[in-house]
């Protein structure tokens, strides 16, 4: 059996809804997940090579389409084009090391306790 799990479980709404992200504005939004993640599509969605499903390695989403991705000790690849000038903001947003406040706050973790 081929593609992918997880789909199943999605209500039938889900579909509509998202359809719809398509029409709204970009806002050039960064998502960084773990390769380890449900979201790590790529390769599955992508015609990128896939990104394997360890921990440590990273994927980083601009407006939910994966742009660079950190594998192993180091190594990383932009799957767009992207200006030189961008490039160390980007990386910076791939390996964040302290999660945005909202994750924080769902963790029970305040800027305190950092």
């Amino acid at each position: 059996m081929g593609g992918f799990s997880g789909e199943q479980y999605a209500l039938p709404e889900a579909i509509g809804l998202l359809r719809s992200t398509r029409k709204e504005p970009r806002g050039d939004e960064l998502i960084a997940v773990s390769g380890a993640d449900p979201l790590n599509l790529v390769g599955i969605l992508t015609p990128d090579d896939a990104v394997p499903a360890i921990t440590n390695n990273r994927i980083l989403y601009r407006d939910g389409v994966p742009i660079l991705v950190k594998e192993g000790e180091g190594k990383e690849r932009f799957l767009v084009d992207v200006p030189a000038e961008e490039r160390d903001i980007l990386r910076g947003a791939l390996l964040r090391r302290r999660p945005a406040p909202l994750v924080r706050t769902y963790l029970g973790k305040s800027k305190a306790a950092g």
